[in-house]
């Protein structure tokens, strides 16, 4: 599903991947590609006896990156009535002035300077009258014109401290209590078209099959209905996430002396060891820095593979958006090793570069990424390392054989062969380094293999090394 908007608006994408619990709404990031932004819609719907201690979970990680300055998060039991003449007089003002703007832009005071915003609201809310008029038959201008004063009110009231420093970048996420009423919901709609993810816990009772037939909104299953109340939001309570940022000795020290879990070093490296081309036999033993991926569905059978790249010290594997958008959760299995590590830690995505970053709860000893030293020329050789049908850590080699553009992204074509269950694997020059993420294969011809380039892959994992 996309919402079009034109200029500097948001084009929004909805439910790009499948969402099944309160921990991956709290952990995934919507990119913004351009003025193109993911964006969750999703409703989480019946009771258990975990899901207090889940949502306090949820609030835990949102808060402590808002209170961090990274993304905004609010959740509310309910959408606050409009009951004083001053207030109802003065959202009235801000739409009449909306409708001789010619429905384009909403009086927003508390971001007067952000025209961008402005704009978005306005077709916004533009969206949502339209939306309203369609599954309300007969209804009058009087009521047409109550529900955008509504709208504007609650609006300020869930995202205030958004208006003040909005940016399409930031991950701004809005919980809130068993809406079912028609305006309310279509009020959750209208946030989402503003860039926020928003969800909606639905112990009690669901949307009616008329609003759920509009198909705005993506439902996970959490238990049966049963009406009870939620811990108290108190976002003051979490301490503001800790990043620390080793300094750039001290990451390289570290990497030559990390050690796996049954105490054996790891291999250092070839970066470090300075750039010298290395032997096929030596390619080879940097397959313990590519991963098998097991995909699990909500009941936790196994439907389907891939493989993946370390690319962070602390749990980061780069792995194909096709790969992570299937899978509820993910096994990953690391070479030499007996024990499998379990996620559904996405941390962000791309869907046009079809490129991915989940996380486990391991130290890691990533592959170097090719910084572009020199330009990469067909013919040059390379090695392919990923785990085809299930055969973990298969290494082949080849050549590249050219450089296509593929849906407006730049890919390598290589020889080296892949099969199914190598999307996500690495694609290797000589010293080394990952210059592709293997992500497609030509299926009627032979050894017609594509990879994602080291320019994108060196963009999207920026700030995760």
């Amino acid at each position: 599903m996309s919402k079009e908007m034109c200029g500097d608006m948001l084009r929004i994408r909805y439910n790009v991947m499948n969402i099944m619990t309160l921990e991956a709404f709290a952990n995934i990031r919507g990119g913004l590609h351009g003025n193109c932004k993911d964006v969750y819609f999703l409703r989480a719907a019946g009771w258990n006896q975990n899901l207090c201690r889940q949502v306090e979970q949820m609030d835990g990680i949102l808060c402590r990156r808002m209170n961090a300055g990274q993304g905004m998060y609010k959740r509310m039991a309910v959408l606050p009535p409009l009951r004083t003449e001053t207030d109802i007089g003065r959202y009235l003002q801000r739409y009449e002035k909306w409708l001789e703007s010619g429905r384009e832009i909403v009086d927003l005071q508390t971001a007067a300077d952000n025209g961008s915003l402005q704009r978005t609201v306005g077709a916004a809310l533009s969206e949502t009258l339209r939306l309203f008029k369609k599954i309300t038959p007969s209804v009058s201008d009087s009521i047409v014109r109550n529900f955008a004063v509504k709208l504007l009110y609650w609006f300020e009231q869930a995202a205030a401290d958004m208006l003040k420093q909005w940016d399409g970048h930031v991950s701004y996420k809005f919980v809130i209590e068993n809406i079912t009423k028609k305006q309310e919901y279509l009020f959750c709609y209208f946030l989402t078209q503003t860039g926020i993810d928003v969800l909606l816990l639905q112990n009690g009772e669901d949307i009616s099959r008329e609003l759920e037939n509009l198909g705005l909104s993506e439902k996970f299953s959490v238990g049966d209905f049963k009406k009870d109340s939620f811990p108290k939001y108190e976002p003051s309570k979490w301490e503001p996430l800790k990043v620390q940022i080793p300094r750039k000795a001290d990451r390289i020290a570290d990497r030559s002396a990390m050690k796996r879990p049954d105490g054996k070093k790891e291999h250092k490296a070839a970066v470090s060891e300075g750039r010298r081309k290395l032997e096929f036999v030596e390619l080879a033993k940097l397959a313990t820095s590519v991963v098998m991926i097991t995909l699990h569905d909500d009941r936790g059978e196994a439907i389907g593979g891939g493989s993946g790249i370390m690319i962070g010290r602390e749990g980061y594997i780069l792995t194909n958006h096709h790969v992570a958008s299937r899978g509820r959760f993910f096994s990953v299995r690391i070479e030499e090793e007996e024990q499998t590590y379990t996620t559904d830690e996405v941390i962000k995505y791309n869907s046009v570069l079809d490129l991915a970053v989940i996380r486990i709860r391991r130290d890691l000893n990533p592959l170097p990424v090719y910084q572009g030293n020199e330009k990469l020329l067909r013919g040059e050789k390379v090695v392919a390392i990923g785990s085809p049908l299930g055969l973990f850590n298969s290494v082949s080699d080849g050549i590249i054989a050219g450089f296509r553009k593929i849906d407006g992204v730049d890919m390598i074509q290589f020889t080296a062969p892949i099969s199914h269950g190598s999307s996500g694997g690495a694609v290797l020059n000589m010293y080394g380094e990952v210059i592709g993420i293997s992500t497609a294969g030509i299926d009627n011809g032979q050894n017609l293999n594509l990879a994602v380039g080291y320019q994108f892959i060196n963009q999207f994992i920026r700030g995760l090394r």
